[in-house]
Order: structure tokens, then sequence, then C-alpha cells
């Protein structure tokens, strides 16, 4: 369930302001995935907050690509996305997540007149070429190896088995997991249903120490409740979380802040807004975690987790 921050009701409320430093001006955000993804909402919100503070207009642009993952869907997504920028002539972009990046910055903006500013590209940015003269931005990047390394230290062994959906983000995350990282994971599901995430989180209880859980956006049949009941009825060993979403189905989260990524980007179009050039900000990565914990499911499997790390931690009831 999304939480509402009070913080952006203040920025609602500030952006009717009258006379704040850059109005007149429009941001256009293009966001990779859809309306409801938990994830880049946060990542908008973020963003939004900042700017309309500020007094700047924000259009939002969303791809679909999460829900849609074939390769002619995503270059017909850039291309609507191009001719929204287009008809919309802001005076800068945001681009959240590696496809508006891979299928609308690189292809048609490169170095163009137009700043960007990019958000939410997984791990390396150099892959698309960047930095470019008129784009900086916020790589991102998980808190895998403390998150594994925490949810050992509650393990009968050290076999980590990590579940996913297959989509080409999370295949990148494995990759990056491995050799980024130095990860091993002793099993790897990658799935595309409900019914394959079920049984594979059923069948790795067995079969390894620790099981790590990355995303299910992208299973279209997922069901929360349902879900949660089998994580609730099935844990029996250590399992981990990265996002703050996925917090039903794991007992521990290290978890990126999806806010973070957005204040960031919507603060740099600001700096731009006013005359600072792309180029002259770093590219930068992710800094901010958020432990939760989620007490029950960690009592399904035996673990009463330190008090101290509780007193830190958000917990999920």
């Amino acid at each position: 369930m999304k939480t509402f921050h009070p913080a952006l009701a203040l920025a609602l409320a500030l952006s009717a302001a009258p006379a704040l430093a850059q109005s007149g001006k429009k941001v256009l955000f293009v966001n990779s995935y859809h309306q409801g993804y938990e994830w880049s909402d946060g990542i908008e919100e973020g963003a939004a907050k900042v700017l309309r503070a500020s007094g700047v207009t924000v259009e939002f642009f969303r791809m679909d690509t999460k829900r849609h993952g074939d390769e002619a869907f995503k270059k017909q997504a850039g291309l609507d996305a191009k001719a929204a920028i287009e008809k919309s002539k802001p005076d800068a972009v945001i681009v959240a997540d590696d496809n508006a990046v891979r299928y609308v910055l690189q292809p048609y903006y490169k170095d163009a007149a137009i700043p960007f500013v990019f958000c939410g590209v997984n791990w390396d940015a150099s892959g698309y070429g960047l930095p470019y003269k008129n784009a900086t931005g916020m790589v991102e990047v998980a808190l895998t190896v403390q998150l594994v390394d925490k949810l050992k230290e509650y393990a009968k062994g050290k076999r980590v088995g990590f579940l996913t959906v297959d989509t080409e983000t999370e295949r990148v995350e494995q990759k990056a997991y491995r050799e980024k990282l130095k990860l091993e994971f002793a099993q790897e599901r990658f799935v595309k249903t409900l019914a394959d995430w079920k049984g594979a989180f059923k069948e790795m209880q067995g079969q390894v120490d620790v099981l790590l859980l990355g995303n299910f956006a992208g299973i279209n049949d997922w069901n929360e409740a349902d879900a949660r009941a089998w994580a609730e009825a099935n844990t029996r060993i250590p399992s981990g979380g990265m996002y703050d979403f996925m917090m039903p189905y794991a007992m521990l989260g290290l978890t990126k802040v999806a806010a973070e990524q957005g204040i960031w980007a919507g603060k740099s179009a600001l700096a731009i807004l006013k005359g600072e050039k792309p180029s002259s900000i770093a590219i930068t990565t992710n800094k901010e975690g958020q432990i939760m914990v989620n007490v029950k499911l960690a009592s399904k499997a035996g673990i009463v987790f330190k008090p101290e790390l509780v007193r830190n931690a958000v917990v999920v009831k």
C-alpha cells in the first residue's frame, strides 16, 4: 500500500503560491513505467515536490514498458515520448529508469540543445554513452551485499537463492550482483506468473538458506493478498527484499528510497533552469537506505531479530 507523505501535500500547496522563483518554466517527466507502479510513483512525487515548490509546471509522459516488455512496444513508446517532448516544448526533461534513457534520450537527444536529467538507471550509465553534454543524472544501486550479509546472521547455512520476475531490468540486476557485487547464487529463478512465483518460493525454502526477493512488477496476474498469504504460510528461511513494496513477502529489507531519486533529479533540473550546465553537475548514485522488518514472517521461521536492528527499522504490519 502506498504511503501518504504530508510533505507532498505541502509541496502542492506551495506550487500554487504566486511569484515563485521559476514560475513560467516547464519540465516534462518521462517515466519508463506506468502510474500505479509504486517505485516510479515515488520518483515522480519526489521530483514534483521540488519543482512545483519553485513554481515549475510539471507534465508527465508514462511509457508503460514494465507491463509491456516486447521490443516493438518499447521502441514505439520511445517515439511517442519524443513526440510528447516536441509538443510540450519543455525547458528541461527528466527521464526515469533505463527504458526512458535507452529509447528516448540516447537515440534522439544525445548532446542535443534541450537539457536532460536522468535517474533510476541501474548500476552503470556508461552503457548508454553517458554523460552527454546535455545530460546528467543519478545511477541507481542496491544495498544487496549488506542485506545478504545481515540475513546470513540468521541463517543455518550460506546458500543464497534469488527469486524475481523475468524482465530485462531484473536480469540486469542479477548480472550486476554477480559482476559488480561478487554475489553468487545457489539458485536463481526468473518467473512470469504468480503461480510460478509461488511454486519457486515454496521450493526454494528447502534448497537454499537465504532467499533474496527481487521485483514482482511485470507479473501481470500478481495478487498482493494471495502472495502475502502464500509467503506467510510457506516461509521457513530468512528472506530479504530491496523494495519497500516487497516487504509483505520478505522478513528483512534494506530498501532504496524512491523519493531520493526524484528529489535529486528535481533539484538538478532546477539548477539547470537557473543557468547551470548539465555537464557541470556530476553523475552520482543513490545513498539513502531504509531498514524494514516483517516480524510476522520472521516468527514463521522462528527468527527473532536483534533489538538494535528493530529499533532502527520500520516494522511492517
